[in-house]
């Protein structure tokens, strides 16, 4: 399954690389003014930050909310101005909805190696949809330091944690302040004389009552038909000692 994905998305690369560029068409002094403002790297740099951010928003967010909001429309403004303007195709567009897949799809599957290819394709998505492929990099580049430095500070400074991977790990806690217990805790059993039913070495059975018990010694050694008084009581195991009272 890895492999396939691997080829596929090599393949799409090659293709798109392959595939005549509408920017080599298309002379920047052609384009009206508001595209050279929203194509111009800048620009560009402002929209893939605000996507960045918008997503550590969003990632320490419990709900969707502004900051999936904010990275969804600065990356829906970049694509459709570039996709006519003439710097994007289909093929990019395509290769950014891949790239999301895999890495949602890396939450499922375990090995890293799938959302590794997603990042992987968002990021040539990107740089190949820009009007210069070294901007482009630059802005990549900036909006990825952005994005690590934002999720610096909400975990350092204001002590958030990424609630995308707590939804994926167990927190409640399994004690006994919570009512859970791995065993039935017999520490009524404390103080009580029981008789051995067989030989201690130092662990066996005794009868407490018409109750067959399994303790365990000290340590050494007790034998059947004596009298043992519990001293403590750990879980199931039930410690003993020979009653000094025959």
């Amino acid at each position: 399954m890895k492999k396939i994905i691997i080829i596929f998305i090599c393949t799409l690369s090659a293709a798109f690389i392959a595939e005549t560029s509408f920017a080599a068409q298309v002379s920047a002094a052609s384009l009206p003014g508001w595209q050279l403002f929203m194509t111009h790297p800048i620009t560009v740099t402002v929209l893939l930050s605000l996507a960045s951010f918008g997503l550590v928003l969003q990632l320490f967010s419990p709900h969707f909310g502004f900051g999936g909001i904010l990275s969804m429309l600065a990356l829906l403004i970049f694509y459709v101005v570039h996709f006519i303007a003439g710097f994007a195709s289909w093929l990019g567009i395509i290769m950014l909805l891949i790239g999301v897949g895999l890495v949602l799809l890396e939450f499922l599957l375990p090995g890293g190696i799938v959302g590794i290819i997603g990042f992987a394709a968002i990021i040539v998505s990107l740089i190949s949809s820009g009007a210069n492929t070294t901007h482009m990099a630059y802005a990549v580049l900036i909006a990825l330091i952005i994005a690590v430095v934002g999720m610096v500070i909400m975990m350092k400074f204001f002590g958030k944690k990424l609630n995308l991977l707590n939804k994926m790990v167990l927190k409640d806690s399994t004690d006994t302040e919570h009512g859970y217990v791995s065993n039935l805790n017999r520490t009524d059993l404390l103080g009580k004389v029981a008789v051995t039913a067989t030989p201690l070495r130092p662990s066996g059975t005794a009868m407490l009552g018409d109750e067959r018990i399994d303790v365990v010694t000290e340590g050494g050694y007790i034998e059947a038909h004596r009298n043992v008084i519990i001293i403590k009581v750990e879980g199931v195991r039930i410690v003993v000692r020979e009653s000094e009272n025959v």
